[in-house]
Order: C-alpha cells, then structure tokens, then sequence
C-alpha cells in the first residue's frame, strides 16, 4: 500500500511518484496545471514545488551521515597509506590527469598487465592461441566498460561536445595501445609461457 503524503492544498503525491526524476516530476506538474484552470493550476504548481524542495533538503540531511562516514574512511586510508604514498594519498590519486591520453594509458597498461596471469592460467593454448583469447577478453570487457559509461554520460545528458570528443579520443587510444600490445607480443616471441 503506498505511503502518501499530503502536500498543502488538493495535491497529494506517493512516495513512488516522489521516487520519480526531477524531469518526470516537472512534466507531472505540468501537466497537472494544465490540467487545472488559473488559480488551482497556480496552488498545485506551488504546492509541487513545496513538495520538491521538502525532499530535497530531507534527502540532503539524510545524506550528512555518509559524508562523515566518506570522511572518516578516507582520513584513515590515507593515515594507513601515508608511510608509502605519502600524504593524502586518495586525494592525490584523485588528481590524476584525465585527459585522452592518460586515461587511455592507464586502460591499456592494467588491462594488458594481466597477460602473464591469463598466460599461465591457460598453459594448453599455444602462444599465439594465448594472446588471441586474451586480447578478446580485454577488448570485450573494455567494450563493455565503454558502452556502460557512454549510457551513463548520455542519460545524465553531458554526452555531447568536448566530453563526447575526449571519450571518443580515449576509445580510439586504448584500440590502437591494444594493437600495439598484441602485435609486439606476436613479434617479440614474448608470448611465451611464464
């Protein structure tokens, strides 16, 4: 049975229709003003909008727990990993370079990093067998990595120019470092087992 709660004036709105995006939430308000006329339209508008603001400012308390948990956790990451990395360690590691190039590189050189695990992993395929099976899994989950992130930067709506441009750069870097890979592994005889 849904929960409602019951806004100021003739609008009463679920929690499920609560749960709704911001856009879905703008259109049911504006379909219900246009649905009613003048001064009803304008007290439904408002009492949305009262409605809108309440959750937000609810969902941005709710979330202040989190932050101290976030908090907490990275202030003790960093103290367990400062002998090592130094200090701030996460924050620095966050201020990595994400330009086309870095990304790229950091892409091929983990993904690749695995070959001698796979390589050792599968001692019945032959070095060319190998490094064929291996390409495919690391192209795959790539693709796959790829395909996820497009669908989440287009349904936040920012897949388009410079960033549309710098993903598209980044795919087009990682294929040709995984060519590069594949082809001196296949001409180096390194493909060889472990």
């Amino acid at each position: 049975m849904p929960t409602s709660i019951q806004a100021v004036g003739p609008t009463q709105k679920t929690a499920q229709q609560m749960n709704r995006s911001g856009a879905e939430q703008a259109q049911a308000a504006a379909g219900q003003a246009a649905a009613a006329p003048g001064r009803d339209a304008l007290k439904q508008q408002q009492n949305a909008a009262i409605v809108e603001a309440s959750l937000a400012v609810s969902l941005e308390a709710g979330n202040q727990p989190l932050t101290l948990v976030l908090r907490s956790a990275i202030d003790r990451i960093n103290e367990l990993l400062a002998p090592e990395l130094g200090p701030n360690a996460i924050e620095n590691a966050a201020e990595q370079d994400f330009t086309p190039e870095a990304t790229a590189e950091r892409i091929v050189s983990l993904s690749t990093g695995f070959f001698d695990a796979y390589r050792r992993q599968h001692p019945e395929l032959d070095d060319a067998a190998a490094l064929g099976g291996f390409m495919d899994t690391i192209r795959r989950g790539f693709e796959q990595g790829f395909r996820d992130a497009e669908k989440i930067l287009d349904g936040l709506g920012v897949l388009g120019g410079d960033i549309a441009d710098g993903i598209n750069r980044t795919y087009a870097l990682v294929q040709q470092g995984y060519a590069d890979f594949e082809a001196a592994m296949s001409q180096s005889g390194t493909a060889t087992r472990s």
